[in-house]
């Protein structure tokens, strides 16, 4: 089996870093693309009133995004690329040392699992065999 993607979704607790600063967040984000490989393709943030900061990094290979909840000293970090140039946990490790996570919690998800006959590009449709 051959995945097509790597889907890190992580859970960042006692976070120590004002999750609360929307440039902090970027910054993070922006150093984790560069430290992991990645390549931006666009950026954005919204900052929630009275706290909260969600940001989406669309990168070549995929996304990196975080949404916050202050306070509860809380991240939720989702980090998911494609092939095989990202190097997906060093974003990871970035992200949870900028954050100051106390407690961790991460689960690896291999995305687009392809069986071994498949694992070559299609050209084109191939025929079922099943024509209605």
């Amino acid at each position: 089996m051959n995945a097509l993607g790597r889907h890190l979704v992580a859970d960042f607790h006692d976070c120590t870093a004002d999750l609360n600063d929307p440039v902090l967040i970027l910054e993070t984000l922006e150093k984790a693309c560069e430290i992991s490989g990645a390549t931006i393709v666009s950026r954005t943030r919204h900052h929630f009133s009275p706290y909260g900061v969600t940001a989406v990094f669309v990168i070549a290979e995929s996304h990196l995004a975080v949404h916050t909840w202050p306070e509860y000293g809380y991240a939720a970090v989702d980090l998911f690329t494609c092939g095989s140039t990202v190097d997906t946990w060093k974003a990871f490790e970035h992200c949870k040392t900028a954050f100051g996570a106390g407690r961790v919690e991460v689960k690896e998800i291999a995305r687009g699992i392809l069986p071994e006959a498949s694992q070559a590009p299609a050209q084109g449709f191939a025929s079922s065999g099943n024509a209605a």
